[in-house]
């Protein structure tokens, strides 16, 4: 009898120690699995996060040329409009003021136009640059999506 209870208690011990290096083993993998999430987690966030700063970087960079070119086109226009206050007191006849107005007057316009397109062409180039992180970001997303999907 002290046999059989000893024996009892031995497979007790034995079938105890399996589940409990069972639940282990699971407990072990189930928190494997959640760091290895959370590490895949913070670094896509990471790698959103300098999509974001690339692309606001990007951006920063292009309104400072589009504003030093303002200023610059300012700049000529204003030194323009001297030359050109100086030669109309210095106009003789009112033909040679209103000449000099008028040349004065076309030649701003096209500069306007000019520089128009070229702030335009620079704000298209600055848009697309700014977008390519963040486009990039995105195909990324979707590709982790759809991963699991085509598995």
């Amino acid at each position: 009898m002290i046999d059989t209870a000893i024996a009892g208690a031995e497979s007790a011990q034995k079938n105890y120690e399996r589940m409990f290096s069972a639940g282990k083993e699971q407990v072990e993998k189930a928190s494997a699995s959640a760091f290895k999430a959370y590490e895949d987690l913070s670094k896509f966030s990471k790698e959103n996060l300098d999509a974001y700063v690339a692309a606001g970087t990007t951006i920063a960079k292009g309104y400072e040329t589009i504003g030093r070119a303002w200023v610059n086109f300012t700049q000529e226009t204003f030194e323009a409009g001297a030359a050109v206050a100086k030669a109309l007191l210095s106009a003789k006849t009112l033909r040679e003021a209103v000449d000099v107005q008028t040349d004065f007057a076309k030649t701003t316009f096209d500069k306007l136009v000019a520089e128009g397109t070229k702030v335009s062409e620079i704000s298209v180039k600055v848009a697309n640059e700014a977008v390519e992180p963040i486009n990039a970001r995105l195909n990324a997303a979707i590709e982790k999506l759809l991963k699991p999907i085509a598995a």
